[in-house]
């Protein structure tokens, strides 16, 4: 009896059931690097527009793609009735500590000055949120009259996952888990630009924290789970090659 009938023929469910793990193992752990070559690709890019002439937003109606990752200004003025807490965010932190700490983004329409009105969504900062009560804000302080903000432009906040949809509403508090820039341009009665400006100025006495960590942050991980994946992958072939060869010796020894 010869040993690829033993290993393949003979043992038909262990096999079709290793090449199963083996291909979920391989796909995952290329996912996992693929992930890891996008952030360190965002990465790069925000690091060459950051380089680039900062941006009056004030001066025309700008699109994503005249503006994104670039530096920008804007003068105006909140529309603190509008905000929006964005529930489910990590706290921004340059270091290893405070990782585990959720809380929220602080989203707020910014109407520019100029014969022209529009608004802008801003990214204010990360607030910490009340673990006894959710429905227990931060203080947070929001300048009034004409002030001028600096950040960079991005599509948009970033998302986390809702379970099952999730519609908007004009409810006070306005607790969310993810910022919908369509539905929010057919509700206010400006024109809206189509990105958000991530505030900057961590100096700013507002109550909020502004010190943004880096595009490749979790780079590290995606490259550990993607281990663990490979591992899975190669582990499921040395068990089926194993016990299959072990099959084959014992029914070398009985005949």
């Amino acid at each position: 009896m010869n040993l690829f009938s033993v290993l393949i023929v003979e043992r038909r469910v262990a096999t079709i059931a290793a090449i199963v793990v083996i291909a979920i193992g391989l796909l995952a752990g290329r996912w996992q690097l693929g992930r890891a070559e996008q952030k360190i690709a965002l990465s790069n890019q925000i690091t060459a527009m950051a380089s680039k002439e900062q941006i009056d937003l004030n001066g025309k109606a700008w699109n994503l793609a005249e503006v994104e990752y670039r530096p920008v200004r804007a003068s105006g003025q909140f529309l603190s009735n509008e905000i929006v807490w964005l529930d489910n965010r990590p706290k921004p932190n340059l270091g290893n500590q405070s990782q585990g700490h959720s809380g929220f983004y602080v989203l707020m329409p910014f109407l520019l000055e100029g014969s022209v009105k529009q608004v802008i969504w801003v990214n204010r900062g990360w607030a910490p949120r009340n673990k006894e009560d959710r429905l227990q804000l931060p203080a947070i302080d929001t300048p009034n009259g004409r002030v001028t903000i600096e950040g960079v432009a991005f599509a948009g906040p970033g998302k986390v996952l809702e379970l099952g949809d999730q519609p908007n509403s004009r409810d006070r508090p306005r607790i969310q888990q993810n910022l919908d820039l369509a539905y929010e341009a057919m509700q206010l009665k400006y024109p809206q630009l189509p990105f958000v400006i991530r505030q900057n100025d961590p100096d700013r006495n507002d109550g909020l924290l502004r010190n943004w960590p880096p595009a490749t942050v979790g780079v590290d991980r995606h490259y550990a789970y993607a281990f663990q994946w490979f591992a899975l992958a190669a582990a499921a072939l040395a068990f089926w090659f194993t016990t299959g060869l072990l099959r084959y010796r014992n029914k070398n020894q009985l005949s």
